[in-house]
């Protein structure tokens, strides 16, 4: 995501495939893109800047390591139904 806004993991039901999505400002997913949401970072300032400063990199690596793999596999199997 260049600037501020999310970075998602979706699901597209059409073509039954994993994407990757960048969405601008506070753009929602699923009605800009036709992608159903099962992961997203926020990447605006305010949820990394007061630990992390302007190491965006480092903040992103951090999520990795508590993300809910369960929660977003319950997201995906329900919405490949």
């Amino acid at each position: 995501v260049q600037g501020s806004g999310w970075g998602w993991l979706g699901y597209d039901k059409a073509q039954k495939q994993l994407k990757i999505a960048a969405c601008p400002n506070q753009d929602p997913l699923e009605p800009t893109t036709g992608l159903i949401p099962l992961f997203g970072i926020d990447v605006w300032e305010h949820a990394y800047y007061l630990q992390y400063k302007n190491v965006r990199p480092d903040y992103v690596n951090a999520i990795w390591k508590i993300a809910n793999w369960k929660n977003i596999d319950e997201r995906f199997q329900n919405a490949r139904q």
